[in-house]
């Protein structure tokens, strides 16, 4: 079909509307609170970066950011409230883009797709999950931990069942021989509580929220799921290097936003929340509790969220974990 010069005309004159439109709502913007959702209790890694980057993100936006937890569903309740949030930009998702992408291999029945309903702003940092056991567990490394599950009941904490620990924890098994008894939480705080408490004995978790208890002697680390040894834990060897060939699994937090929501909002956020996380004082917090700061374009970030839904699918898949 051809277009005629008054269609062509008035095409034109749409979306020169929707472009000034998109451009004043960004000029207004933000003239309330923004809230940052994270989907999972207090305390945890996602929770960490949002309370650390929520005052420098009022300062520089001259308006009220407000941290809101909203648990349960291991994230899933929480990312569904923001992908149908209107698509403003006063509402945004803090948390855990590894594991809202194994999400849709999961759950059967999620409310959501986050892929269709929400879109990335930035990643903001990765943390790699530590191996750890409670003191009184006879193991020092991952070889005598495989050993010693082998023979004796070893209870592994997950934060959330399909969760990217958990899966982890799934993958590590499968890849090592080693055997244990998987224990649900709702959070990876209590997860991390009752490790330390010894009701728990093995814990993979992101560093930001398990490096504190290393530190402090109540949790034993035997190893780190990064390709490469951390300057935090020189003396500790990498997952790989015990005899896992190319295991690697980590924390990843990011920052997405209702699909919809206009493009001038996105930038805006990308660009402010990318200067905040990479201001050496946000990069030396975060450098000393085993994080690293990682930012990406929106499309990068929602091509990684691709990568990582394929990757843990196939991991679901072998371990045929479904949830309604």
């Amino acid at each position: 079909m051809t277009l005629n010069r008054r269609e062509l005309m008035f095409g034109a004159l749409g979306a020169g509307l929707m472009t000034t439109g998109s451009a004043r709502a960004a000029d207004a913007w933000p003239a309330k609170p923004i809230r940052i959702v994270v989907p999972y209790p207090p305390g945890g890694s996602s929770d960490i970066i949002a309370r650390i980057i929520s005052v420098q993100l009022s300062e520089a936006l001259k308006q009220s950011v407000i941290v809101e937890n909203k648990a349960g569903a291991n994230g899933n309740l929480g990312a569904d409230y923001v992908a149908k949030a209107p698509a403003d930009g006063y509402t945004v998702l803090l948390c855990d883009v590894g594991a809202l992408a194994i999400s849709p291999s999961v759950y059967t029945k999620l409310s959501f797709d986050p892929s269709k309903d929400l879109r990335g702003v930035t990643m903001l940092a990765y943390s790699p999950h530590l191996l750890v056991v409670h003191p009184s567990v006879q193991a020092g490394n991952l070889k005598e931990l495989i050993a010693l599950s082998k023979k004796s009941d070893l209870n592994f904490a997950v934060t959330a069942t399909g969760s990217a620990p958990h899966l982890a924890g799934v993958a590590l098994e499968r890849a090592s021989g080693a055997r244990w008894q998987y224990v649900p939480y709702k959070g990876g705080v209590q997860a991390v509580q009752d490790t330390v408490a010894g009701q728990t004995q093995v814990l993979m978790n992101g560093m930001l929220a398990t490096w504190p208890h290393v530190q402090s002697g109540k949790l034993k680390v035997l190893g780190v799921s990064k390709p490469t040894r951390m300057p935090l834990l020189g003396e500790v060897p990498t997952i790989a290097e015990q005899g896992v060939a190319g295991f690697e699994s980590g924390t990843w937090q990011g920052v997405l936003v209702p699909r919809g929501t206009p493009e001038a909002l996105v930038q805006r956020l990308n660009k402010e929340l990318i200067a905040i996380i990479r201001s050496a004082d946000v990069r030396s917090r975060l450098a000393g509790q085993g994080a690293e700061v990682v930012t990406m374009t929106p499309p990068e970030q929602d091509q990684f969220f691709e990568k990582e839904r394929a990757r843990w699918a196939k991991v679901v898949s072998a371990a045929q974990i479904k949830l309604d």
